[in-house]
């Protein structure tokens, strides 16, 4: 399903008048004016899954969040938001198939992260309560008690537990497991499959990040089920070779000049790494 169908940032000639009526005010910056415009990127027209390919400082991620900003989708993170941000967006124009569906919304690198730090927030409160039943088991192994009144039952039923039991199980009884159970790079695969879900458009900002070749792999199989089966369109801003390759990508190089849509294996990183393996193919062998 295709949600948005076109979209066009302004030009070189827009971003000069619009300077010349703000000549008054004096910023350090007038972020994101200049920054795509500068690579030849006025005018993107998404398909069912579209990558914007280039280097640091390509303008990738201001695209996502100027496309992001503009349609007012869901967001987690923050980005870097100038003072001129709602001005450079205000000549913005975009066109779509129907209306972006509300569950719509843009995947930052930092959410992840943000997730994964919260999960190790988690479990480091969940490892400190664990430590603290250790030393209450031996506790209650040692411990004088006598039934007074109800009140003390529950006291009671610890104490018989941990006579009862080994330490482990004591303490296995006595509280949760850890909420994470997998690696950084299984807890972020994680996030997508649970932040993603059907008939709306997604942008992902460099979801390669944290993720191994492997998983990177079970991401690309997850966004191309997503757009056949369940109504999804994915603009995605990346490099890693894994993504680019997915099956009828549309593919803009942003380090190309000017920008344009071009075959992944013709971009200059994936040449790179195509020239690497073949001079050490016999090593496979």
């Amino acid at each position: 399903m295709i949600y948005l169908s076109r979209f066009v940032f302004p030009d070189g000639e827009k971003e000069f008048d619009f300077r010349l009526e703000e000549k008054r005010r004096c910023f350090d910056t007038f972020y994101p004016f200049h920054v795509l415009s500068q690579r030849g990127l006025t005018e993107i027209e998404p398909d069912h899954i579209t990558i914007l390919y280039g280097g640091n400082g390509s303008g990738k991620t201001t695209a996502l969040n100027v496309i992001g900003e503009t349609l007012r989708l869901n967001r987690d993170a923050p980005y870097n938001r100038s003072n001129f941000f709602e001005e450079y967006t205000a000549l913005c124009q975009y066109e779509t198939r129907g209306p972006i569906p509300r569950e719509s919304g843009i995947i930052t690198s930092d959410d992840v992260f943000d997730f994964m730090l919260d999960l190790r927030a988690l479990n480091e409160g969940i490892d400190r309560r664990r430590e603290a039943l250790f030393q209450e088991y031996v506790d209650s192994q040692h411990a004088d008690f006598r039934l007074r009144s109800i009140d003390d039952y529950e006291q009671l039923k610890q104490i018989n537990l941990a006579r009862k039991t080994t330490q482990s199980r004591y303490v296995r009884r006595r509280m949760p497991p850890n909420v994470r159970e997998q690696s950084n790079g299984e807890s972020a695969f994680a996030f997508f499959t649970r932040k993603i879900g059907e008939n709306a458009l997604y942008l992902l900002d460099e979801p390669e990040n944290s993720l191994s070749p492997q998983l990177q792999g079970e991401l690309v199989q997850f966004i191309e089920e997503s757009v056949r089966f369940f109504g999804c369109q994915f603009l995605i801003a990346t490099h890693s070779p894994f993504l680019l390759a997915m099956k009828d990508a549309r593919v803009y190089d942003l380090d190309a000049d000017p920008a344009r849509v071009r075959k992944w294996t013709e971009l200059p990183s994936v040449r790179a790494y195509y020239d690497f393996f073949k001079r050490h193919e016999r090593e496979f062998e």
